[in-house]
C-alpha cells in the first residue's frame, strides 16, 4: 500500500539490514532530521535527480530508520541509519515543509530467486578475501566480516559492503531477484579484488623496511 515518506536524496545507496554513517548540516535536512525523531524516525534514501535534487518517479530507495542521533553544538547532527525495507518512489508531493517527500509504495524481492547453496558459499568465500585484502590497503586490523546466513541478507551486506560505482550499487539494490543479484556480485567481486591487489602491491612497496627494501609480499598467501 503506498504511503508518504520524507525523501533524503543522496550519492550513497543504503541497503537493507546494512548501518550508514551521515553527517547532517543543510537546514532543510536537520528540520526533516527532527520531525523523523519526532515521529516514527525513518527517512527514505534515494540517488538524488538530474534536477536540483528533485527524486525521480520510479526509483528504487531504501528506508533509513535513526539508530544514532549526535546533536553538534551547532545544530548540525551525526547519525547513524540502519536499512529498513526497500520502496519505489511513486511520485514527489507537495509540502509545506522544505524537505522532499514521496508518494512510495514497498518494493519485495521476488519468491522463487533462492540462489544454490554452492553460490552462496562461493559469495560468502570471495567477499571474506576482498573485505580482507581491503582491510590491509586501508592499514585496519583484521578482523572476520560478520555475514548474514540467510541469502537475501547476505547479497545485501556484501552489495554495501564492495567499493564500486554508484550505479553499479544501484542496480544491486533495484535487483529483485535474490540469484540473480548473487550471480552479479560473483562477476563483480574478482575485478574489484584485481583492483584491490594492485593497490596493495604499490602500497607496500612505498612502505619500505628502512634500508631501500620493500616489506615482504604476502599476498599470494592471503
Amino acid at each position: 500500500m503506498p504511503f508518504r515518506l520524507p525523501i533524503f536524496p543522496l550519492s550513497v545507496v543504503l541497503f537493507p539490514g546494512t548501518p550508514l554513517p551521515l553527517h547532517i548540516f543543510e537546514p532543510r535536512y536537520r528540520k526533516m532530521l527532527a520531525d523523523c525523531l519526532a515521529g516514527d524516525r525513518r527517512f527514505g534514501i534515494v540517488p538524488a535527480g538530474s534536477s536540483q535534487e528533485v527524486p525521480t518517479s520510479g526509483t528504487v530507495g531504501c528506508i533509513a530508520e535513526v539508530r544514532v542521533n549526535q546533536e553538534l553544538p551547532d545544530g548540525r547532527s551525526n547519525i547513524i541509519v540502519l536499512g529498513g525495507s526497500r520502496f519505489v518512489l511513486r511520485q514527489p508531493v507537495e509540502s509545506r515543509e522544505p524537505y522532499h517527500v514521496a508518494v512510495v509504495e514497498p518494493y519485495e524481492e521476488q519468491e522463487g530467486t533462492e540462489p544454490s547453496s554452492e553460490s552462496l558459499a562461493q559469495l560468502r568465500e570471495m567477499f571474506e578475501r576482498y573485505a580482507g585484502l581491503l582491510r590491509q590497503l586501508n592499514d585496519v586490523e583484521p578482523s572476520e566480516p560478520a555475514l548474514p546466513e540467510d541469502a537475501v541478507g547476505l547479497s545485501f551486506h556484501v552489495s554495501a559492503g564492495v567499493e564500486c560505482d554508484l550505479g553499479v550499487k544501484q542496480r544491486l539494490l533495484a535487483e529483485r531477484s535474490t540469484a540473480r543479484r548473487v550471480e552479479a556480485l560473483i562477476l563483480l567481486i574478482p575485478i574489484l579484488t584485481s583492483g584491490v591487489e594492485s593497490g596493495l602491491r604499490v602500497h607496500r612497496r612505498a612502505h619500505t623496511n628502512g634500508q631501500g627494501h620493500s616489506q615482504p609480499d604476502f599476498l599470494a598467501s592471503t
